[in-house]
């Protein structure tokens, strides 16, 4: 793994509405005490080694989800330093972006795949914009309504940032069957599947293709010649039915972060004290 090697985390949000019809965002359930489905995805992209998390978001959703996450999350690796004097003074921040979905694809392709591929683009597209050597060298995307540990990852990050695609699997199960399951992608690949995307749409006659699943956005992922790595537990909580059926399972296995990983923390102003 190169030293300069920008892995960034996408975390989508913005898309059709689950069933769950509650005054807050799906993505808000608690699959823990004091743990909701979108901090377990931003602390899945933090094990994963990403050094950019960003969160995929329209506006009317995301003042409470940046009140839970704030503005950055504490790498796990710098967070648990055993022979560090004051870990507290090498910990390594990874911020965090909330990105809109724009207004052009609103209610015609803000489906959840989308949010993958949008967030993809901005991610590179505001990084590139920069500097060339801030682009994303790959992708790794974690979903809120897929559940298992992700401590794991934290022994594959050299895997997860190389050349090599990293997928997670369960059951034989990968994102190409619509799971809410982590995998890699490069710049390239998400330019390829948003022109198929928008292909497809085209096909639609009020360009509707906000019902488009993750397996029918995915499908054209190349999966040969990657990293497969099995999560061992897998819990869905995409619906009311699933939620009811896995949360006390999930409850007894998923416990919130410690303090030193998972807290809001904002940064502070030019001239001011973090």
């Amino acid at each position: 793994m190169s030293s300069n090697f920008h892995l960034a985390g996408i975390v989508p949000v913005a898309g059709q509405p689950l069933d769950f019809s509650l005054p807050w965002h799906d993505s808000l359930m608690p699959i823990a005490q004091d743990y909701l489905a979108v901090e377990r995805a931003v602390v899945e992209c933090a094990y994963a080694g990403c050094e950019t998390i960003w969160v995929i978001c329209n506006d009317d959703m995301q003042p409470l989800i940046r009140h839970r996450l704030g503005d950055y999350v504490q790498d796990p690796v710098w967070s648990f330093r055993a022979y560090d004097r004051n870990v507290t003074d090498n910990q390594k921040p990874i911020p965090i972006f909330y990105v809109p979905i724009h207004p052009r694809d609103r209610r015609k392709r803000d489906s959840l795949g989308w949010s993958v591929l949008y967030g993809a683009y901005t991610s590179w597209k505001i990084s590139r914009g920069m500097s060339k050597w801030l682009a994303p060298d790959r992708f790794y995307t974690a979903f809120p309504y897929g559940v298992y540990r992700v401590s794991f990852l934290r022994e594959h990050r050299k895997k997860i940032s190389s050349d090599k695609k990293f997928v997670l699997r369960n059951n034989n199960q990968t994102i190409k069957d619509g799971a809410y399951l982590g995998f890699t992608f490069t710049f390239e690949e998400s330019k390829q599947m948003s022109k198929t995307i928008w292909d497809k749409s085209r096909s639609y006659s009020t360009h509707d293709a906000t019902n488009f699943s993750l397996s029918e956005i995915f499908e054209d992922l190349d999966l040969n010649d990657c990293k497969f790595v099995d999560t061992g537990e897998y819990w869905k909580v995409d619906n009311w039915q699933n939620y009811c059926d896995n949360i006390k399972e999930i409850s007894e296995n998923i416990r919130r972060p410690s303090e030193s990983i998972l807290k809001y923390h904002e940064w502070g102003g030019i001239g001011n004290e973090l």
